[in-house]
């Protein structure tokens, strides 16, 4: 694990190594950052985000963005995202904030990759999500 976000004290916290490699710091910070982001997020745009994985899914989608979204993901089971489970609502987060520092970083953690028309309906997801001079509530 390179880093951690704590939400209720409003903390990041960063492994020493990450400040060495410019690259990867930007897309762990990023990461780290979008955990705020979904705690700020009306359920109406997370459950839009949950959509685009549902469909993913469904046409058999395999791979992330990041290994921490495709550690969770190996784990579902076919009833996990039937009932909301919290094994699938913790997967649903960590594929967002590992997608946006994907989306804004233009850098995966290189472990797995999502074929490109899936990555594609994750961009459109983020460019409706968060257009130009849109504020990103974090």
């Amino acid at each position: 694990m390179h880093a951690a976000s704590d939400i209720r004290g409003r903390r990041i916290l960063l492994e020493e190594e990450l400040y060495g490699r410019a690259g990867e710091l930007a897309r762990v910070l990023t990461h780290e950052l979008f955990h705020f982001v979904w705690a700020r997020m009306s359920n109406a745009c997370r459950w839009s985000y949950e959509a685009v994985l549902e469909r993913e899914i469904r046409l058999g989608g395999k791979g992330e963005l990041g290994w921490p979204a495709e550690e969770k993901k190996q784990r579902l089971q076919r009833r996990d995202a039937e009932g909301r489970t919290r094994r699938w609502r913790d997967y649903v987060c960590e594929s967002f904030c590992d997608t946006a520092a994907w989306y804004f970083t233009g850098s995966s953690d290189g472990e797995t990759l999502l074929k490109p028309r899936f990555r594609a309906w994750r961009a459109d997801w983020f460019r409706n999500f968060a257009p130009a001079g849109r504020r990103i509530p974090i």
